[in-house]
């Protein structure tokens, strides 16, 4: 196959990548806050949030380049992907807003730092939410007539969306608990060892009821997973989830500080693979491919240089970020 004809795969996986980014970094601030009002008020609370502090705007950046990536590589699928999931998206987007004043705000605003903890904490629940809820209604379909959106202002609105969007809600509150294991210590970090152990189980709960339920979405999904021979790949998948739920039980037990966040990352890992799985190779399920949403070659040629140059830059400056900051956080932190 020519290499022009395989620039819509390559923008198809960075794209992927900068999905993953986004849901490992900004996974864990974002579980913060689902977990904010759980967390003591006082030094507790404040040793949490100064552990996210110096990277928690940084980590928002993979957004912009997935959703920039998306509709610079892929216009036709960023049209119909924004006219279905329109209502879940701005939700989403205005959720963020509302937690990044929030996050500024407690700190220079004292006398109300209780309201903008609800605040912080509630925009990170929605936020969540909503994106849990715009992944389950494109995994579940987007209707499509001539090349665009044919359905309703709630297609988006099913049981199965709303269990992907609870699901990613415990999903994220885990990663935040395992985050604070790692990076805090004493009282708090004592406490995130009781609620990963109850979030690590509904986790395992949730990816378990939303993998049986995908494959009955439709036929399609259900090849993909179980035809033969291809079901001797996709059967390692769940033995994975089973082997990495394993370690990080055991590594909470023997109260390890950093195997639990890994582990996390892992399960996240394992779950995006099976995504990837149920949806390769459409951009738009059921119907739209990679091949038919992406940009003419031409353009795809022209954007691939900058991409490979600034996506290494951006890895770059976010590991250093979090090489300088390494290490535990105390209460009285960066702000």
């Amino acid at each position: 196959m020519p290499f022009a004809l395989d620039l819509p795969v390559i923008f198809a996986f960075i794209i992927a990548f900068a999905i993953f980014a986004y849901v490992v970094m900004d996974g864990f601030d974002l579980g913060i806050g689902i977990l904010f009002m759980a967390i003591p008020a006082g030094r507790e609370r404040d040793s949490a949030m100064n552990s996210i502090a110096p990277v928690w705007d940084g980590n928002e950046t993979w957004l912009v380049l997935g959703g920039g990536g998306l509709l610079a590589a892929f216009p036709l699928a960023y049209g119909m992907i924004l006219s279905a999931l329109y209502a879940p998206i701005i939700a989403m987007l205005l959720a963020l807003v509302f937690r990044g004043v929030a996050f500024e705000f407690r700190w220079r605003d004292p006398a109300h730092r209780a309201f903008w903890d609800a605040a912080f904490s509630i925009g990170s629940v929605v936020a969540t939410l909503a994106q849990g809820i715009t992944l389950g209604g494109l995994l579940q379909g987007v209707a499509v007539a001539n090349r665009e959106y044919a359905g309703g202002w709630f297609d988006w609105l099913s049981p199965f969306s709303v269990l992907v969007g609870v699901s990613l809600v415990v999903g994220y509150a885990l990663l935040g608990a395992t985050w604070l294991i790692m990076k805090s210590e004493g009282t708090l970090q004592d406490r995130c060892y009781g609620l990963a152990l109850r979030l690590g189980i509904a986790v395992i709960v949730a990816m378990a009821a939303v993998s049986a339920w995908t494959p009955y979405l439709r036929e399609a999904y259900w090849l993909r997973w179980f035809a033969w021979p291809q079901v001797l790949f996709t059967a390692q998948v769940p033995l994975l989830v089973v082997i990495t739920s394993a370690v990080f039980f055991f590594s909470l037990r023997r109260r390890h500080h950093y195997t639990p966040f890994l582990m996390t990352l892992g399960l996240f890992t394992l779950g995006l693979l099976g995504l990837g799985i149920s949806l390769y190779p459409y951009v738009v399920p059921p119907s739209v491919s990679i091949w038919d949403a992406a940009a003419p070659n031409v353009s795809l040629k022209f954007m691939l240089p900058g991409v490979l140059v600034m996506v290494p830059i951006i890895l770059a400056y976010t590991g250093y970020s979090y090489w300088v900051f390494r290490g535990k956080t105390g209460h009285e932190g960066y702000h």
